[in-house]
């Protein structure tokens, strides 16, 4: 799943590249369909714009969890913090340590380890 989500990412899968939150969910989306709503809103979360500054790709994650797993999002949710410094795209930028595409795959598998 890590490498589809990546793939997604940088437009070797699908029609056209993909920003990091559509990645998650097209990834995802069989297991875990989202409402057209979500899957629009998603379309405009790369680069930053996720809500309250929200990486795309942890957002996607975070609202995945939230419907399917609610008992785990928060621990999960925590567990990507410590990964990549901050749940929030421009602090992990700032702190240069983890790439978009590695936070893609750690978010594809923070979901796929909660199933």
């Amino acid at each position: 799943m890590k490498e589809t989500a990546q793939a997604y990412y940088l437009g070797k899968k699908g029609p056209h590249r993909l920003n990091c939150a559509q990645s998650i969910a097209e990834t995802l989306r069989e297991k875990y369909p989202l409402d057209e709503a979500n899957m629009k809103l998603f379309s405009t979360c790369g680069g930053g714009r996720a809500p309250e500054g929200y990486c795309g790709a942890f957002y996607a994650t975070k609202s995945i969890l939230e419907r399917y797993f609610p008992q785990n999002a928060a621990e999960k949710m925590e567990l990507l913090r410590s990964f990549a410094g901050s749940l929030k795209c421009r602090e992990i930028k700032a702190l240069k340590k983890k790439s978009c595409l590695e936070c893609i795959g750690q978010a594809v598998e923070a979901v796929e380890g909660t199933s």
